[in-house]
């Protein structure tokens, strides 16, 4: 059994790093102290990310993507993890439920989307439905010539940017006919209602959008009637995949920063790192990411190719999910009290990263929801689905 990478994964995660610090690290700043990506600069990195081939990951070279396996895909978002601002963000992955439209639907949204000339944002969240879309109470009725969307959306993050949105709403007000509709931004009826505020300066924002009588063609429908529910949770896989790879890469700057900064910082006329409380953190950090990215690999390595149980996927992703964020969160607090005052200054990546990565573990699944996941799964299928070997039943 051999866990190397091949010469053409070492190549891929080279690519990706320098890609990651030349293309991405000069616009941190930029978006921490206007809390956002002008479009100026958007539209600079969105050349390099055509230039350097890493549009669309996740789609096919018939669709105008990559064309990457799972495992690639983490390789590239472990490096764009390392980035502040979620930058990451301008290196879009149009919403993998898009491969599964009409031929027309593949025309008019996913190529466009996979070439950067369009952009997409799922609306799942609601005020009162969160990590259970069954909750949701967006509906879509039927009427002549399509269906009359009404409801509203919280957190639709790139919304600010997009120009279409996926939306999930359940047809006749019924959870057992949810369904993901193509609704175009400037129809008429959807609206944003507000851009919160977060702690977060992201590059770009997370309105809250309303639907008023949005009327939709049937066409618009992505899959049939009914596969909302589906298609959402595959989107939820490859999402909490995105997450993990990011939480890596992120714990993986902290680290670097740290230890750097403990090998020069001195104190007591000897640098900090010779001090054993340091040396522990540092230890305990490095040992974090090490359990963390070995999860990691196995589980994409496992989804590009052994396992096609659509269930055991949700069931991994979930697990590997949820340790890494709250393994990120670990790492950044602890490089935060390495760093000591410099480690609270905005201008360290490290309390970038600290605020940053602290959503990882509410969005696409809290905690807990995770927890309930992994729990369901060992009440149904035993502890072997998370302790053994075996991909497969």
């Amino acid at each position: 059994m051999d866990f190397r990478l091949s010469r053409e994964h070492r190549d891929l995660q080279l690519k990706a790093k320098a890609f990651t610090e030349e293309v991405l690290f000069p616009y941190e700043m930029e978006v921490e102290e206007n809390d956002g990506l002008s479009p100026e600069s958007h539209k600079k990195i969105t050349e390099q990310v055509m230039e350097w081939g890493f549009n669309a990951t996740n789609h096919s070279k018939e669709h105008g993507g990559q064309g990457m396996t799972l495992f690639e895909q983490m390789l590239v978002s472990e490096q764009l993890g390392m980035s502040t601002g979620a930058i990451w963000d301008a290196v879009p992955q149009p919403s993998f439920p898009m491969k599964f439209g009409t031929q027309e639907q593949i025309e008019e949204y996913l190529i466009p989307a996979n070439q950067c000339k369009r952009r997409d944002a799922y609306a799942i969240t609601e005020a009162d439905a969160g990590s259970d879309p069954t909750m949701c109470l967006t509906r879509a009725d039927k009427v002549d010539g399509g269906y009359k969307i009404n409801g509203e959306k919280w957190y639709v993050t790139v919304g600010d940017i997009a120009d279409f949105l996926l939306v999930h709403a359940h047809v006749d007000g019924d959870p057992e006919k949810a369904t993901v509709f193509f609704v175009e931004k400037d129809a008429p009826g959807v609206s944003i209602k507000r851009i919160p505020k977060y702690t977060h300066h992201f590059a770009f924002k997370h309105p809250e959008f309303t639907f008023e009588d949005v009327i939709v063609p049937e066409e618009n429908i992505l899959g049939k009637v009914g596969d909302g529910f589906n298609m959402t949770k595959d989107w939820f896989v490859e999402a909490r995949l995105g997450i993990a790879a990011r939480c890596v890469g992120g714990a993986q700057r902290i680290l670097n920063v740290a230890n750097e900064w403990a090998a020069s910082r001195v104190q007591g006329d000897r640098v900090i790192r010779d001090y054993q409380v340091i040396e522990h953190r540092l230890a305990d950090m490095a040992l974090d990411i090490m359990a963390a990215k070995s999860m990691l690999y196995r589980v994409c390595w496992e989804i590009s190719g052994p396992i096609s149980d659509r269930k055991l996927k949700h069931a991994r992703a979930s697990a590997i999910k949820l340790y890494t964020s709250e393994m990120v969160g670990r790492v950044a607090d602890a490089g935060v009290q390495i760093l000591g005052g410099r480690g609270y200054m905005r201008e360290n990546p490290v309390e970038r990263l600290w605020r940053d990565t602290r959503v990882d573990r509410i969005w696409e699944g809290t905690s807990e929801i995770q927890r309930n996941i992994v729990g369901g799964q060992i009440k149904k299928r035993g502890v072997e689905i998370y302790t053994g070997w075996d991909v497969e039943e």
